[in-house]
């Protein structure tokens, strides 16, 4: 049966998992059994993204993790320790179930991401040790790295892609910082081609958040302004543009010459925050080709019911220059609420590590006690 899911993966968008937890995954090692299993199976989901909100959700509201947590824990690690050592594990298991996805779209599809310490975000060379470490450590082919668009980021992803590491690039909010990603993706590129290095294997998302952008301006506007629920999505579009811009011109011809990939657009934040707003508009208004849109469970069962897929990124370009110029003269600056908004997702995702980490060593604590 050809599903809505379908239905965007033939117009060209992938539709990737934002959720990782053990339950999902196979009882035995190396089955390829289990939730999402089936999930890809089905051709609902053709990869999987993850974060420390994430894992502090699968692993604080559940007892999934207490066998392996209470093993670890009598071995003496540390919390982080036993941290990347759970994470490791999940991540390692949901590549493997991926792998024949990833082969049979000859490395299109079937990626997942496990993301640095959020601790690390203002550190290049710590982002680029670790990102080395994990990728050695994981030694998957389908692996992707999550590096944040930071000032100390940026470097750090040029780095990994010129290391021949696939990189998930995170946390991109304005069309300014999606520039400087692709510049560091292309730079890491060309630093390979110098090297003499292939280019084929290498591959890259850059991960575009959208809801968090109309939360942050709604309460900006006054309530009937025609302008709420709208800039998320002429930012997004905008974005496309800038990427079909980057990737058709001469400076990506070149390096398709020598076999490289296209970073594609990854929608990311795509659950619907206002309840005023339809739950899947995240989804319907920005379809195109050579994307990819990682949804929450809520917004993969909402869009499989009642999402419409049709080719929408396209649609009213001229009309998002005008609501961006129309926010700009309602005094939001765009620049600025991106830039609040980084920084705000810096601090929320290392405070989610922070929360992941001591529950773990509660855990740790009351095995070891035990």
């Amino acid at each position: 049966m050809k599903t809505k899911i379908l239905e965007l993966t033939a117009l060209g968008q992938s539709i990737w998992y934002d959720n990782i937890q053990r339950r999902l995954l196979p009882a035995v090692p190396g089955e390829h059994t289990g939730e999402l299993a089936e999930m890809i199976a089905r051709g609902d989901i053709r990869g999987v993204t993850s974060n420390p909100s994430i894992f502090h959700n699968a692993i604080s509201n559940s007892n999934d993790y207490d066998q392996a947590l209470a093993a670890l824990a009598h071995r003496g690690l540390s919390v982080e320790q036993i941290f990347w050592q759970l994470a490791i594990e999940d991540i390692s298991t949901a590549c493997d179930l991926f792998r024949p996805l990833y082969d049979e779209t000859s490395q299109a599809d079937g990626y997942v991401s496990l993301e640095v310490s959020p601790y690390l975000a203002n550190d290049t060379e710590g982002t680029v040790a670790q990102a080395k470490h994990l990728w050695q450590v994981v030694n998957r082919p389908n692996l992707l790295i999550k590096i944040p668009a930071t000032r100390a980021g940026i470097p750090a992803i040029r780095q990994a892609i010129a290391d021949g590491i696939n990189v998930n690039v995170t946390l991109i909010l304005s069309i300014e910082s999606f520039g400087e990603v692709m510049d560091a993706y292309l730079t890491g590129l060309e630093d390979r081609v110098l090297a003499g290095r292939e280019l084929q294997s290498i591959h890259s998302v850059a991960s575009f958040f959208i809801s968090r952008v109309d939360s942050k301006i709604d309460p900006k506007l006054s309530p009937d302004s025609s302008l709420r629920g709208k800039a998320a999505i002429a930012n997004a579009k905008l974005a496309y543009q800038a990427f079909q811009n980057n990737f058709g011109g001469p400076r990506f011809g070149k390096l398709q010459m020598a076999h490289a990939n296209y970073q594609r657009p990854l929608w990311a934040s795509t659950g619907t925050k206002n309840p005023n707003y339809p739950d899947t508009l995240y989804v319907d208004e920005l379809i195109g080709p050579k994307t990819v849109n990682t949804v929450p469970p809520s917004t993969l069962l909402a869009f499989l019911d009642h999402g419409r897929p049709s080719v929408t990124l396209l649609d009213g370009i001229d009309k998002c220059h005008s609501q961006i110029t129309a926010l700009e003269q309602a005094g939001v600056s765009m620049l600025t609420v991106t830039d609040e908004l980084e920084q705000e997702g810096v601090k929320a995702f290392a405070d989610a590590f922070t929360a992941l980490l001591e529950t773990i060593d509660q855990r740790r604590l009351a095995f070891l006690a035990s």
